[in-house]
């Protein structure tokens, strides 16, 4: 039995793969493949603290969210020279089927699986099926992860290691797993927009405040207007300012999520002159900012990690769906009125350890990623077994890989299972919603997960919903 068999959680010494001491390290060959704008930047950032001996690579997958060459570029902003100049010239978007394809005729020693959960499941899918002596699978989450969510683990379980990015994540995600029956290998890194920024663009004038916009947060029209509002407010009260609504997409480009209410468009005819609509990289507005605000985006992070004053705006509660539970007692939380009368906060140290900005030396995932690569040139890498427990086969998987990559899955058994599968789905939405209806009312507690309940979800995971 390999260690990999003796260690579901990856935390052995690897000591049967370890070369012998005082060895330069092997030159590694280490392939990124990313689609939305969140995870290109993600994966992008992340293979840029690679350590200096691996050879990195970049692909952009064809999937019906693939960021725009715009929000490429802009992703790509700052990464590593080892990567080329992706920011001016990014990698065209090659479909699932061309990449395996490059992955089988020259199989790189390991692959970030970079990508929505729906994609990521069905590319670690066909990279354990065809790849010869198949590469290390690396995967995770881009941003705030926390509350640990079970779909981002549910989609992933497969992957040899899964990234992420703070030690409260890392014990979160790992209960969870425990309690849903799987066992992925959970690493931790920092998060590459919190480490800390070397210095801005010189002669660059810090006049700006900017607001950091989710396509998903809040979700509701009248609280979006409410918040473009507040903002309005703010370049009212401080002429002095460029109050910028920072958006992560232009007209007709996708995101990770979905927005159904664009900021651009709910900006009044009588916004002040000093309220702006624009994209572009985060660094560069930071660059230009007096402060930061938003609900819960990742940016705020950046922001801290460049002692930018920030603020996170709990007007509309705190609540797992706002993704700023996290954000209780950091020293970031306030409201609008705070917003207008420009208090903004800062992290409190006490926070930070637990929360994103532990000490660098904490990070264990290239050397747990090495480890793997070891174990791999040994033959002893062994495959994790999926959490999906759905019946159906090779139809199934062909219905998945639909879900996934719509319009970019041409094959004519995905074509058949979305004739046949969209219906079944449809009556089985059904019946979990009349069945959730005759339940008792009375709740767990919320720290407590059920197994069954997991498990109940497993149909439910679909590409249109939540891309975790």
């Amino acid at each position: 039995m390999s260690a990999a068999s003796h260690d579901p959680d990856g935390t052995s010494d690897g000591r049967e793969a370890r070369p012998p001491a005082g060895t330069p390290p092997r030159r590694r060959r280490v392939v990124g493949l990313v689609d939305t704008d969140s995870f290109a930047k993600w994966g992008a950032h992340l293979l840029s603290a690679a350590p200096a001996h691996w050879s990195l690579e970049l692909l952009t997958v064809a999937t019906p969210r693939s960021a725009s060459p715009a929000q490429l570029r802009a992703a790509f902003r700052d990464v590593d020279a080892r990567l080329g100049p992706i920011d001016l010239a990014p990698p065209e978007p090659s479909g699932v089927d061309d990449v395996v394809a490059r992955l089988q005729a020259d199989p790189p020693d390991a692959v970030l699986v970079s990508c929505i959960g729906p994609v990521a499941e069905v590319l670690i899918d066909q990279v354990l099926r065809s790849v010869a002596r198949r590469p290390v699978l690396l995967s995770g989450l881009p941003g705030i992860s926390f509350p640990a969510k079970w779909k981002g683990v549910f989609l992933r379980a497969r992957a040899d290691l899964f990234v992420l990015h703070s030690h409260r994540e890392v014990r979160e995600y790992r209960a969870m797993a425990t309690a849903g029956g799987v066992q992925p290998s959970f690493a931790l890194a920092t998060l590459p927009f919190a480490r800390t920024a070397g210095s801005s663009r010189t002669g660059v004038r810090r006049d700006s405040v900017v607001f950091a916009a989710q396509p998903s947060v809040p979700a509701e029209e009248d609280d979006r207007r409410r918040l473009v509002g507040w903002l309005a407010d703010t370049a009212r009260a401080h002429p002095e300012w460029r109050v910028v609504v920072k958006t992560r997409a232009a007209v007709g480009e996708q995101q990770t999520h979905r927005e159904t209410f664009p900021y651009a468009d709910l900006v009044p005819a009588d916004a002040p002159s000093n309220l702006v609509v624009e994209a572009g990289p985060m660094s560069v507005h930071l660059d230009r900012a007096v402060a930061l605000v938003t609900i819960s985006s990742t940016a705020v992070l950046e922001a801290a990690a460049r002692g930018v004053p920030a603020l996170t705006l709990t007007d509309f509660g705190t609540s797992r769906s706002l993704i700023n539970e996290v954000f209780v007692d950091s020293g970031l939380e306030g409201t609008a009125d705070d917003l207008v009368h420009g208090r903004f906060g800062t992290v409190r140290p006490e926070w930070m350890a637990d929360n994103y900005f532990h000490p660098a030396a904490d990070d264990d995932w290239a050397d747990r990623a090495e480890e793997l690569m070891r174990l791999r040139d040994a033959d002893m890498l062994v495959d994790r077994p999926a959490a999906r427990r759905s019946r159906g086969g090779l139809l199934r998987r062909a219905w998945e890989r639909r879900n996934a990559l719509g319009d970019h899955d041409r094959t004519t058994i995905g074509r058949l299972a979305a004739v046949i599968g969209t219906p079944i789905r449809a009556v089985k939405r059904s019946i979990r919603k009349a069945r959730r209806a005759l339940r008792p009312a009375t709740a767990m507690p919320t720290t407590t997960v059920s197994v069954e309940r997991l498990r109940d979800r497993d149909e439910e995971l679909v590409a249109g919903r939540d891309a975790r």
